[in-house]
């Protein structure tokens, strides 16, 4: 299809401190035992998109994700990693490697996307329609309740806003206005022209900027050259494509009839509904006319995924807690495993106590060991894992060689590899670092706890 893809992959965020590590970058956090990169390049080489440039904030996560990408994709795909330094942002990533670019597209992809949209139907529609940048947009997410693995109390407060405002024609083929972040929470403005251009524009909220583009390659080095403060692509560079590509979009006369005074029109942000006026260019001579007149003659596309897809990004505790309940729940055709006749996944080599019951929705990886007495409810075990008797654990992820005492209680907590939690302690909605002990007969709730 002559396209290169640029997968980015991130470094050691921030936002999932204590998840991940120097030891454990973003890209190799384990989601249902399986490191989340994978997903990305899993979906890839389903749309035979193989020639792939990894991008990996910081030396080290570099590394370790080269070394990992180099074992688990042998002879499958063809991946150069690269690393940049960190805190770039994701427009800031592109910058630094956009020399290596020189197909004629580029496919740009989040790291921390699970989906089943695949690329491929992205590019053919970016091609099909000539454009400038091909969005992927998808039903915003819900988060699961607070008793389906919920974040600390921290994380809630401050839970990313995933909102846009998103402005399509008549046929939802092309983007005509999109807004992100802070500014959602403001009136929605939308200047005249663009309606007077298109005849018709629908306002949507409901719809999720995914991470994932498609670019013409001269157009994106452009705007990444022009614009050097550019950090984002999702809150400068594709806003920018989209208002650039009606500058020169027509702005009356010919029998137009404007129903307001003003350069605006206004709606709030909580209200969908759809801005309309009589014209006479309607949205398919739009198509033909106002794009071809508009600055530099570009198009901004939108491919919307069916609600019946799948498509969430882990940026948070909650999201990374809500994906991995999905992978094992009503998405579990993502996570690459045959489930078995009761919906769980338990490892030949794993060893169970006397009255011990595994649940549907859950994995136990090779290797773990749990003694008698032991319930296990909508939750991931990792690896050689050690678990005594009369323990609980529910809507929970435990990674990698951890070791639980007797008469321990989790719910809805993330344990990290090689924590060691005594006997009695309880854990309710907390994230419990890479090596930390919880003491015997401690309970916590909604704490983040890592070593120091």
């Amino acid at each position: 299809m002559d396209f290169q893809v640029v997968v980015l992959a991130g470094g050691t965020s921030e936002t999932l401190s204590p998840l991940v590590s120097k030891d454990v970058p973003k890209a190799l956090l384990p989601v249902a035992n399986r490191p989340l990169l994978s997903y990305a390049l899993d979906l890839l080489e389903a749309s035979d998109l193989k020639d792939l440039i990894v991008v990996v904030e910081g030396q080290e996560a570099a590394r370790l994700v080269g070394a990992w990408v180099s074992s688990a994709y042998l002879d499958r795909l063809c991946v150069e990693v690269l690393a940049v330094s960190e805190d770039l942002g994701s427009a800031g990533a592109l910058r630094a490697i956009s020399k290596r670019l020189t197909a004629n597209d580029i496919l740009v992809i989040s790291g921390d996307l699970v989906t089943d949209v695949l690329p491929g139907a992205v590019a053919a529609t970016h091609r099909r329609n000539g454009a400038a940048v091909t969005a992927l947009l998808c039903s915003v997410p819900v988060s699961g309740p607070s008793e389906t693995a919920s974040s600390s109390g921290k994380d809630k407060a401050k839970k990313p806003n995933r909102l846009n405002i998103v402005g399509l024609d008549k046929t939802k083929q092309f983007l005509l206005h999109i807004v992100s972040g802070t500014d959602v929470e403001k009136d929605v403005r939308v200047h005249k022209r663009k309606i007077q251009a298109v005849g018709q524009m629908e306002i949507r909220s409901d719809l999720m900027d995914a991470h994932l583009y498609a670019f013409k390659r001269t157009i994106l080095q452009d705007v990444l050259e022009q614009k050097e403060a550019y950090r984002s692509i999702r809150l400068e560079v594709l806003p920018y494509l989209v208002r650039s590509q009606l500058r020169s979009a027509p702005s009356g006369g010919n029998g137009t009839t404007v129903g307001e005074t003003g350069n605006s029109a206004v709606l709030s942000s909580g209200n969908l509904q759809c801005l309309s006026q009589h014209h006479v260019i309607t949205p398919s001579a739009f198509k033909q006319d106002a794009l071809s007149r508009s600055h530099g003659g570009h198009r901004c596309c939108a491919y919307i995924a069916t609600k019946s897809k799948y498509c969430h990004r882990l940026n948070s505790i909650q999201s990374y807690c809500d994906i991995n309940r999905d992978v094992i729940g009503e998405a579990s055709h993502l996570s690459g495993y045959s489930f078995s006749a009761q919906n769980n996944i338990i490892h030949p080599s794993s060893v169970l106590g006397s009255k011990t019951t595994i649940g549907p929705h859950c994995i136990l990886a090779e290797g773990s060991q749990l003694g008698d007495k032991c319930s296990v409810k909508r939750s991931v075990i990792g690896r050689h894992c050690r678990i005594s008797s009369n323990v609980k654990i529910v809507n929970s992820v435990v990674m990698n060689h951890v070791v639980i005492e007797d008469g321990c209680h989790i719910q809805g907590s993330v344990v990290c590899n090689n924590v060691q939690l005594q006997e009695r302690s309880v854990l309710k909605d907390c994230q419990i670092g890479a090596g930390y002990i919880v003491t015997a007969g401690s309970e916590h709730k909604a704490e983040s706890l890592a070593r120091k």
